[in-house]
């Protein structure tokens, strides 16, 4: 067999990033495709409101946790051989799924996915910046993060209509030709590095930090469910994620070899690049979790067509990625952040005057500009913050920046959902208050003629207006809360060193690998 040393580089290259890019999409589309599709797998699978919701849950929970041992694992085993065995785990998990006769099945084999899948994202960013000379590393950055951003963007579209021409299973049988050509791929074209078989498992720091993310992430899904800290089951995993979390830093900071390399964030490119990773997945994912739902429920729009509004998004953030290269070489990245900040922030707050008016036109228009701002941010970020960071240190740095976006994702998606019920439920009492018989406008004889509050037609009009503009308000509460994160985070671009004055330290790290 024809081994990867035998092909030209540039070839060998090529394939590599076709395989990393195709890893990417599939991990990225699943963390977003299979909400659509939960109706209908409730039905098929006979479960609960509550019983389905876990189909998500476990998914999440699995990936959060799996993401901290990656770097050490494929310095132990080699990153070909975990890639491999990772990609091929999520293709089979994915057809296990698609096979799922109950919802105990389902749960145990989106499990099964989520462990196999954390491993793809940050492993096929560590792939192509090892791929690619210094020079180049910013357009191989643009070309991964496309499938990093439009994966979560476009997945909701696709999964509805996979969904409605055909039916939930292909939600997940969609990865069954990617993952085969990624393992192919990777068998063929990719080369193997060196493993560490000296290194040994930090069990106590693994246990302690899976706990702490684990529990931290059931709080953050299940707490929109079961009404937050009214209920005893999110004090307990409040409780069970803070007590891992303190095991974990005493016990990391106190022994010779921790399981998490604290040496990273020696680098304040890397840690500044991590803090914004936590902003970009809070706005990226906090911001997708209400104009679907806006769109579906405020405006009426169906699935499809929310999806495809929403993909307009994904066309500014491919426009930008395509770009950023080259406006790096002319421009320094920190500026670059600052213009997708500010960017971001001006539509969050175009998005605060959102109405049962806004015309499609508008929210293509401002998902468009929106998108271009996203895409300033990520693919700098991703540069600077691996700029600067030491060769062996980048698939330990990959896999922290992926779960620090991660976790941001969950934060976000749970900050704005919960802030968008309180404040419905808070904005509905208020409205209600003057909808009262004394009411000037609603005596007016136009409006009392349709709105009469002395029968029951004209009571559920009042409560169905009532309940609609409470959901607007609370919506543009939530945006305008996105709008103020994206304005607090822009004096965190001081953080960065200069473009410039970071490039020869790159360039010698990079020789030095």
């Amino acid at each position: 067999m024809t081994t990867a040393s035998a092909i030209s580089p540039e070839l060998r290259r090529t394939m590599v990033t076709v395989c990393a890019m195709t890893a990417t999409i599939m991990q990225a589309l699943d963390t977003t495709i299979a909400n659509v599709a939960l109706p209908y797998m409730q039905g098929s699978l006979s479960a609960s409101l509550d019983q389905i919701n876990w189909v998500l849950t476990s998914y999440i929970v699995a990936a959060a946790v799996m993401t901290a041992p990656i770097g050490w694992l494929a310095d132990r085993y080699g990153r070909k051989t975990l890639f491999i065995i990772c990609a091929a785990g999520f293709t089979f998990a994915s057809v296990l799924c698609a096979m799922a006769q109950n919802i105990e099945q389902m749960v145990l084999f989106r499990l099964m996915q989520g462990m196999a899948g954390a491993a793809l994202v940050p492993l096929s960013q560590s792939v192509m910046l090892d791929a690619y000379p210094i020079e180049k590393r910013g357009s191989a950055m643009a070309i991964w993060g496309m499938g990093v951003m439009l994966g979560p963007i476009m997945g909701p579209t696709l999964g509805g209509w996979l969904t409605d021409n055909y039916s939930w299973h292909w939600v997940f049988l969609v990865n069954l030709p990617i993952g085969i050509i990624t393992v192919l791929g990777l068998m063929f074209f990719m080369e193997e590095t060196k493993k560490q078989e000296h290194l040994r498992f930090d069990w106590f720091g693994f246990g302690a930090l899976a706990v702490g993310i684990g529990a931290l992430q059931l709080m953050l899904d299940r707490g929109e469910q079961v009404g937050w800290f009214d209920a005893g089951e999110i004090w307990i995993e409040t409780i069970i994620s803070a007590a891992g979390f303190y095991y974990f830093f005493a016990h990391s900071l106190t022994t010779d070899a921790p399981f998490i390399r604290f040496e990273l964030f020696k680098d304040r490119n890397f840690a500044a690049a991590c803090l914004f990773m936590v902003v970009i997945g809070i706005v990226l994912f906090g911001t997708m979790a209400l104009v679907t739902p806006f769109m579906q429920n405020v405006l009426g729009y169906p699935i499809l067509t929310a999806g495809m509004l929403l993909g307009s998004r994904g066309v500014g953030t491919m426009m930008t990625m395509m770009a950023a290269p080259r406006l790096m070489k002319h421009v320094e990245s920190r500026y670059l952040i600052l213009a997708g900040l500010l960017l971001t922030a001006g539509t969050l707050y175009e998005m605060v005057g959102f109405t049962t008016d806004t015309q499609p036109s508008t929210i293509v228009t401002i998902s468009i500009i929106q998108g271009i701002g996203l895409g300033l941010l990520f693919v700098p970020v991703t540069s600077v913050g691996f700029a600067t960071l030491p060769g062996h240190l980048r698939t330990s740095g990959t896999a922290m920046m992926t779960l620090v976006r991660n976790i941001g994702s969950s934060i976000g998606i749970s900050m704005v959902i919960a802030n968008l019920t309180s404040k419905t439920t808070l904005m509905h009492a208020r409205l209600t208050e003057s909808v009262t018989p004394f009411n000037n406008a609603l005596q007016m004889p136009d409006v009392a003629g349709t709105l009469n509050m002395q029968t029951d037609l004209g009571r559920a009009m009042l409560d169905r207006i009532v309940t609609e503009q409470a959901a607007v308000i609370a919506y543009a509460n939530d945006f305008k809360l996105l709008m103020i994160l994206a304005i607090a985070t822009i004096p965190l671009v001081l953080l960065i060193s200069t473009s410039r004055a970071s490039a020869p330290q790159a360039s010698a790290a990079h020789a030095m690998d």
